[in-house]
Formats: structure tokens, C-alpha cells, sequence
């Protein structure tokens, strides 16, 4: 049934949006040199070639006020942040006389085409993020004269070539991924100069040949992801010692693990799965937080206590292991005497003694006795321990089989277990351990305490969790139908899922942040609001979940902490004026605009990724309300429905104004969803 007139007539431009920002002084003044005038139409022009803000026609005298945009007070551009914009296209060769760009991020959408050389022309550039995209043909060896770049992300799109040896030079550089391309050809060795980098991405491409040694001399790496490529060679010495995350499974490699691996004062992380290792396996090993020697040629036993820490899955595929565990053969006494080495079983023998006595004098590593309580609903884990509920989730999820994984997100794989009881719970097994933070199983504990005492119905419960030795994983109410996000992606699901049911969810949400904001001592900020994270149960209640960014605001610090969130859910004003370094100030307001894009994104049907972009085109254009609900619905006949939809539009912009302080509380927003109800 067709909706009432007084709906369809509801535009956008009533709605108090406050979105705008403060106008620009226009450049045409005669004081300003000619020199200085060029340079200006220069980057003028060069915005109109890229197409990216077609919706301004040709007038370009307040492009510093355009979505994505930031200039310095000469009013050159410094700043391109157009992530997840719909942007298409290609990125035009003029881009080169944007001589003050410091930042350029165009990462999540569909733009295609080749790199330009001109890309080589930023002298002042110090972030280039092209992720997610299309882009084709090589790398453009001009981003060697980057001097000034600290990162440059072309990830996932569908290059091809080589990796110029001028990267080399870029002695400013931190972090490099040029993950999920066709790259090919050898790494250079170049690379090597680099005195500052700390992060190398070159997993899932086409590279070949063998590891550079010189690689090894980056004393400042801390993560080298070089997996699923066609490396062969043998592992140089250097690089076993030099990041704390070594990936470098599904190659070719052969050759030994050294015996001396994992004698460090920190975790490690280290995964040289499917090639074709040969020797024995280092007992010291067993310092790492996590380890995978699966499917190579490795020998001799499986030290005892490697079994116990990182299970036998991670040895699995090595024809001449044995051990005493399921799967592998009994070791011969006789044949182990022949080939143990006297001297390294000497060494061996004083290490393990000395990590013996190390243990005994270590509170941190003595063992506690699992505190776990049991009973027809749910289990509780409250030690790092948990031996006895840790081994009921692996029989439970056959040892978290694939079959039973139905999710995977950034922090972890989430898996449907049927307990003994014959309770279904959602397991989140987190994808590793965060070895960089000492005090991790400490801040780990607390936080799942912490999220155990939060008591709201519309919280997904957290039942508890398990910090073990091989894995961990936090223990969840299990909720039927999934996130929100798969809902909207099944038609059937979505048409399911009627006006009053949306407006229920946002109603829901909005209580849960209040309780959050408000009510919770300190206050919680969660910091990654999407319908990612917003689940629903078999009657389309919602609950919010994944609590793994959440964070507790403390009234006496300045809650500034690294840049975290689902791409365009962040709001753009929680980033600091350290952008530069990835940093934000976290407060309520964060989560306040994340919930107005999920407002929008349940009215919708969608993502409301080009309704966002095109905010700033508004002023006094209109843009009907009915045009932009989910056309997989029909327009509500009902009267008080209507007004309720209308109230959450309303809700959801004002949630968007551009300075956070405008913004209304969720407290103030979920009182009102009970008033408009009553009326």
C-alpha cells in the first residue's frame, strides 16, 4: 500500500544535519604572488581530472571544503582521505602537482586503471594507502623519490611486475604491504636500508627466488609476512632473529630451523608451515606464543612441551616425527642416540635446566589450579588454565574445524559449539596473541571480567573465557540469524526484517551505548558500533557484540589511543591533529557517530557510504526521505510508524554533525525513543 503523501513529502534538508564546515576565503587576491596563484589552479585542476568530486561542476573555489579535504592556510591541499567514498575511475596523471599532499588515502573502493608516475612528484607525502581497489600494471619505480613516506599500502588490488629496487631509498619508511597482488620476481635486497622499517606485507604473490641475508639486518622489523609466494632457498640465519612475526608458509623453503630459535626475552610468533624444512625441531621453541611447523620434512621427536603449548596440529605433515601424542609414531630410543649430537643434548640439558629453575622462581609461571564452574547453561573460565573446559571446546568444535567456523573477522574466527549440556554457545578464537604487550594475559582477564559484570538484555552475553597456552578464545551467547550486516545481505532475511522490527533495533542499540556511556563505572566507549556487531537472535532482537576494541575512559587522561574501528563507522572528527600517526581521542562521541551511520544503514537497507559523501552537496537542494529507505520494503501505511522512522532519520543525523560536541548523548537519544513510542 502506497504511503501517505505527508511522508513521501519528508525531505532530508529538515532534518538539523549540521554537517558543514566553516567556509573558505577565496584565493583571488592581488597580494598573492603569480608564482603561488599557478600552483593553486595547478591542484584545481588536478582534482577535476580525477572526477572524485563531480558533483561541484567545475567550481573550485572552495575545494578545501570538500569531503576529504584539508588544506594549510595557503590553501594548498594537504589531505586526501576519501576511504571508502564509491570513488571510481583512475588516478589521473595531474595528481602530480598536488606539491603539498601529505596525505593520500583512497583504500576501499573501485578505482582501476595504472599507478601514475606522477605519484613520484609528492615530495612531501608521508602516507600513501591505495588499498582495496583494482589498480593494474607495476609499481612506479618515481616512489623511491618519496623520501619522506613512513607508509605505503597497495594491497589487495592486481599489480604485476616487480619491486623496484628504488624502495630502498626510502629511508623514512615504516611500513610496506603489497599484500594480495601478482607481484613478481626477487625481493631486492635494497630493502635492507631501510633503518626504521618495522612491518613487511608481501604474502599472496607470484614472488620466487631465495630470501635476501641483508633482509636480516633490519634490526627494527617486527613483523615479515612473505607467506603463499614461490620462495625457495633456505632461511637466511639473520632472519630467524630479527622480527617478532615470521610468516613465511606455503613456499618452497628448505634447509633447518637453527637449534638457538626462540632463546629471546620475548614471544614470538612464528609460522614456516608447508614448505620443506628438514631437521629437529628446537626444544627453546617453546618461548613462542605461537608456532606452526606443519607439512615439511622435519625429524626426530617432538619435544614434550611443545605438544602441550601449541597442540599436535602444529607438527602435523612431518612423515619422520614422532612423539608421544595421537598421529605420529612412538620414538626409538635407539635411533634417537644415533642421531642427537652429544654436545647439542649437553646444551640442550643446561638450557632446559636453566629455564627450569627460571620457572620455579617465576610466580608468573607456576601453575594454578583452573578455576572453572560447570553447570546446565554455561561455563565460566577464570584462569589461564582451563584444561578441562579447553578440552570440552575441542571436542565440541573438532578441534575448531572449518565446518563449524561461521565468521571471520579482523580479531578473531567465531565457531557454533554444542556443549555436553546441549547448550549452543558462539566461540571467538582470537587469531593470535598479542605478544608485543607484556602484560597482555593480565589486561586480557580483566576485560573479560569486566565485560562478564556488564548486566543488560540487550548485550550479547559473554559466558566467559579461556587464556590458554595454545589459543584463546572468549565464550558467547549464540545468536541465531547472525550480524546485521549478513542479514541486509539476504533479500529474503531483510524483507523479513519490517519497519517496526528496524526501528526496534535501533531503539535497542541506542540503550545499549546509553547503559555503556552512562551507567557503567567507568564509562565503556566500544568504539567499533557496525552491523558487523550487531546481532540479532530468531525473533530479530538485537545485542551488541565484539568488545575487542572496547575501551575505559578515564576521566583523568587524555584517552588517546591508535586508530581502531570499521571503515566508514569512524568518525572523521575523532581523529587528532596527530593523524599523521594514526592516532585518535577516544570519548562517547565516537560511538554516538557510528551509531548514526548504523541508523542510517538499518533505514536503508545499506551502507550509507554515497548518502555521507554527498552530505556537503545538500544546502538547499532536497533529497525525499522516501527515496532512500530500503526499496525491498514497502513505505510504511501505518501513521505511527511512519513518525517513528522519521524520528530515527532524524535521531541518525544528528548523531553525524561534524563537531562532536553537538552531538547528542545516548542517553539523551534512547530517552527519547520511549517518548516518541508513547504518543
Amino acid at each position: 500500500m502506497a504511503s501517505p503523501d505527508w511522508f513521501i513529502t519528508l525531505v532530508l534538508s529538515c532534518v538539523s544535519i549540521g554537517v558543514g564546515v566553516g567556509g573558505f576565503s577565496t584565493l583571488a587576491s592581488g597580494l598573492i604572488m603569480s608564482a603561488t596563484a599557478s600552483s593553486l589552479e595547478m591542484e584545481a585542476e588536478a582534482l577535476l581530472h580525477t572526477g572524485w568530486w563531480s558533483w561541484h561542476s567545475n567550481d573550485t573555489s572552495k575545494r578545501c571544503e570538500w569531503r576529504g579535504i584539508s588544506c594549510n592556510e595557503a590553501g594548498s591541499i594537504t589531505l586526501i582521505d576519501l576511504y571508502f567514498s564509491g570513488s571510481t575511475g583512475n588516478i589521473p596523471p595531474q595528481i602530480g602537482a598536488l606539491s603539498s599532499l601529505e596525505y593520500l588515502n583512497l583504500s576501499y573502493n573501485s578505482l582501476t586503471g595504472e599507478l601514475p608516475q606522477s605519484l613520484g612528484k609528492l615530495p612531501r607525502l608521508k602516507h600513501l594507502i591505495l588499498s582495496l581497489n583494482s589498480f593494474e600494471g607495476s609499481i612506479p619505480y618515481t616512489l623511491g623519490n618519496l623520501t619522506n613516506l613512513k607508509q605505503l599500502d597497495l594491497s589487495h588490488n592486481h599489480i604485476t611486475g616487480d619491486i623496484p629496487p628504488t624502495l630502498g631509498g626510502l629511508m623514512n619508511l615504516e611500513i610496506l604491504s603489497f599484500t594480495s597482488n601478482q607481484i613478481s620476481g626477487l625481493i631486492p635486497s635494497s630493502l635492507s636500508n631501510l633503518s626504521r622499517f618495522n612491518r613487511l606485507y608481501l604474502d599472496s604473490n607470484l614472488l620466487e627466488g631465495p630470501l635476501p641475508q641483508e633482509i636480516g639486518d633490519c634490526r627494527t622489523l617486527q613483523e615479515l609476512s612473505l607467506s603463499n609466494n614461490h620462495i625457495n632457498g633456505s632461511i637466511p640465519f639473520e632472519i630467524f632473529f630479527c622480527p617478532r612475526t615470521l610468516n613465511l608458509s606455503h613456499n618452497f623453503i628448505h634447509g633447518q630451523i637453527p637449534l638457538q630459535y626462540g632463546n629471546r626475552p620475548y614471544e614470538r610468533v612464528l609460522d614456516i608451515s608447508h614448505n620443506n624444512l628438514t631437521g629437529m625441531i628446537p626444544e627453546s621453541l617453546w618461548l613462542s606464543s605461537m608456532v606452526d611447523l606443519s607439512y615439511n620434512s622435519l625429524e626426530g621427536p617432538i619435544p614434550n612441551r611443545l605438544i602441550e603449548l601449541f597442540g599436535p596440529d602444529s607438527f602435523r605433515g612431518n612423515k619422520h616425527l614422532c612423539g608421544n601424542v595421537k598421529g605420529f609414531p612412538q620414538c626409538s630410543t635407539t635411533s634417537i642416540k644415533v642421531k642427537i649430537v652429544v654436545p647439542i643434548v649437553g646444551v640442550l640439558a643446561l638450557l632446559a635446566l636453566g629455564f627450569l629453575l627460571w620457572l620455579r622462581c617465576t610466580p608468573k609461571y607456576r601453575t594454578a589450579e583452573p578455576n572453572v564452574t560447570k553447570n546446565g547453561d554455561f561455563f565460566s573460565i577464570w584462569n589461564f588454565d582451563g584444561r578441562i573446559a579447553f578440552q570440552d571446546i575441542i571436542e565440541a568444535t573438532n578441534d575448531f574445524d572449518i565446518r563449524y567456523c561461521i565468521g571471520t573477522g579482523g580479531y578473531g574466527s567465531v565457531y557454533r559449539a554444542r556443549l555436553l549440556s546441549g547448550k549452543i554457545v558462539a566461540l571467538k578464537k582470537l587469531h593470535r596473541r598479542e605478544a608485543e604487550v607484556p602484560a597482555f594475559d593480565r589486561s586480557f582477564k580483566n576485560e573479560a571480567k569486566m565485560l562478564s559484570e556488564i548486566r543488560h538484555k540487550n548485550i550479547v552475553k559473554l559466558h566467559g573465557f579461556c587464556l590458554h597456552n595454545r589459543c584463546m578464545f572468549l565464550i558467547y551467547e549464540y545468536m541465531p540469524r547472525g550480524s546485521l550486516f549478513s542479514v541486509f545481505m539476504d533479500d529474503t532475511e531483510a524483507m523479513e526484517m519490517d519497519w517496526i522490527k528496524r526501528v526496534k533495533v535501533i531503539k535497542d542499540t541506542a540503550c545499549d551505548l546509553s547503559y555503556l556511556h552512562h551507567d557503567c563505572l567507568p564509562p565503556i566507549v566500544h568504539r567499533d558500533i557496525s552491523s558487523n556487531n550487531i546481532l540479532l537472535n530468531s525473533n530479530f532482537e538485537a545485542r551488541v557484540s565484539d568488545f575487542g576494541t572496547a575501551r575505559l575512559l578515564d576521566p583523568d587522561s587524555s584517552n588517546q589511543t591508535m586508530l581502531v574501528g570499521t571503515y566508514g563507522y569512524v568518525a572523521p572528527g575523532t581523529v587528532s591533529k596527530l593523524w599523521l600517526a594514526y592516532t585518535m581521542v577516544v570519548t562517547e562521541k565516537c560511538d554516538v557517530y557510528s551509531f548514526g551511520v548504523l541508523a542510517l544503514e538499518i533505514l536503508m537497507g545499506k551502507h550509507p557510504g554515497e548518502l555521507l559523501a554527498s552530505l556537503s552537496t545538500l544546502s538547499s537542494n532536497n533529497i525525499m526521505l522516501s527515496d532512500i529507505l530500503d526499496p525491498r520494503l514497502s513505505l510504511p501505511s501505518d501513521r505511527r510508524v511512519a513518525k517513528d522512522i522519521v524520528f530515527a532519520a532524524t535521531i541518525a543525523f544528528a548523531c553525524l554533525r561534524s563537531n562532536p560536541k553537538f552531538r547528542p548523548t545516548m542517553k539523551r537519544v534512547s530517552q527519547e525513543f520511549p517518548f516518541r513510542k508513547e504518543r
